[in-house]
């Protein structure tokens, strides 16, 4: 039974990947979709419409709807946590998504207005803040804290006794050893691994990987591409 109404904040992809999310695996259902007026640029998604934010409660009376603002970490998640303010200062009630394919410890701590995508694991004694989105894949370590406002990509790992500040981004596959303290405002690009305590507004850069001096056709021996496709060809019958 769908027996919870749901606005959508966003009309972009992670808005729309939001919606069939909830729609598949909560009671919530989707009633429709808002953006700020500037933004606006389809009247309808989904079949369901896409109304200015300044005319929500208009539409979508605060005690009969709920919001989820479906925003990724733009202005380092500030966009994201206005627009929920906004949305709670107008009257709404905020939802919030937990994969029913995450592990979730039941020692664990979430805030509210947070997205736990599938195949999460959380474990006992960890806290997540509000207005979090765990993309999928992640792990977090026993006694660890993530603040509020963050966003984390998808196959993080976050070991145990971490404590992280608010607003930080955690790029795919970056690393957070034991016992580490990540301040306010980090951002940490894929496949960084940190190992000592960050202070506030730390920046990683992701370190790019640099292609060999060795092509592909000469460490693997073969020859042009004519002739191995042929050779490859002849053994397929």
């Amino acid at each position: 039974m769908k027996n919870r109404n749901l606005i959508i904040i966003g009309d972009s992809a992670f808005a729309q990947i939001a919606y069939h999310y909830f729609t598949d695996d909560t009671d919530y259902k989707v009633i429709g979709f808002s953006v700020e007026r500037e933004f606006l640029i389809n009247k309808q998604l989904f079949d369901l419409p896409v109304i200015p934010f300044d005319e929500l409660t208009k539409t979508f009376a605060a005690k009969e709807h709920d919001v989820f603002v479906a925003v990724t970490y733009g202005q380092l998640n500030r966009l994201r946590t206005r627009l929920m303010n906004e949305a709670k200062t107008l009257g709404y009630s905020l939802a919030s998504y937990i994969s029913p394919y995450a592990f979730v410890s039941k020692e664990a701590k979430i805030g509210e207005h947070c997205f736990v995508f599938e195949n999460n694991v959380i474990q006992p004694y960890s806290q997540i803040g509000d207005n979090v989105i765990l993309w999928s894949g992640n792990h977090i370590g026993h006694h660890s804290k993530i603040g509020s406002h963050c966003f984390v990509s998808s196959h993080v790992v976050v070991s145990g006794f971490v404590s992280v500040g608010e607003y930080c981004f955690f790029g795919v596959n970056s690393t957070i050893a034991n016992s580490i303290n990540i301040g306010n405002d980090c951002w940490l690009g894929p496949a960084t691994i940190i190992s000592k305590d960050a202070p506030a507004q730390s920046l990683f850069p992701a370190a790019e990987s640099q292609p060999s001096i060795v092509d592909t056709h000469k460490f693997f021996k073969l020859q042009s591409n004519a002739q191995t496709n042929t050779k490859y060809n002849s053994t397929i019958k």
